[in-house]
């Protein structure tokens, strides 16, 4: 082993020692701030993905093909939407900013989830009891849902080297209840590459 060489061990030793040994640090970020450490699917791509698609899908015919004297706007319940990606994304942050961009938009409305219907089914049932009959909320008066959106999240990841490229893709449909017409179907992609440095594991 030559001396250069020594040298160099001996450098990069030194270097992720002092690394290692570095005090942490924490800054506080703006909100609206992408700061993406890793190529995982984000916050930031919850929101873009939402935004977008919502775009395309109220661009479409159905919604102003929708007629209904008793319902200016059409009804959506969000059904399952899979992750099939082999990492943890927080779907119902994905979820959610859907259906704040749709209501946002003022042309829907929406239908809680099941869990949330039955939530409310059980506060009426516990109000026949025990509120008074002026403040009771009636059972059977709930709005059924015209259109159920549903969709999946999928991942292809390429790895060589100390590169990696994640592409996703996102698939949503829309499908009206009664007819179990497709009315809609949007995908979005997104590609991500990022470098490992030297050092990294």
């Amino acid at each position: 082993m030559n001396t250069n060489r020594i040298g160099r061990l001996i450098l990069i030793s030194l270097i992720v020692i002092l690394s290692a040994c570095a005090p942490s640090s924490v800054e506080r970020l703006e909100l609206k701030q992408e700061m993406a450490l890793t190529d995982k699917w984000n916050d930031t791509d919850s929101k873009l993905v939402a935004e977008e698609m919502t775009t395309d899908m109220l661009a479409y015919p159905w919604l102003n093909d929708y007629h209904n004297p008793k319902r200016p706007r059409p009804t959506v319940i969000i059904q399952r939407i899979r992750n099939k990606t082999d990492q943890h994304i927080a779907i119902d942050t994905f979820v959610n900013e859907f259906k704040r961009a749709l209501i946002r938009s003022g042309k829907v409305d929406f239908v809680v989830s099941a869990d949330d219907r039955e939530d409310l089914r059980e506060e009426r049932r516990d109000q026949e009891v025990h509120a008074s009959i002026e403040t009771q909320t009636e059972m059977a008066q709930e709005t059924g849902a015209n259109f159920a959106l549903s969709g999946t999240i999928t991942s292809i990841v390429e790895d060589v080297k100390r590169q990696r490229v994640t592409f996703y893709q996102v698939d949503m449909k829309l499908v009206e209840m009664k007819t179990g017409k497709e009315v809609w179907n949007g995908e979005k992609k997104i590609k991500k590459l990022m470098k490992r440095s030297l050092f990294s594991m």
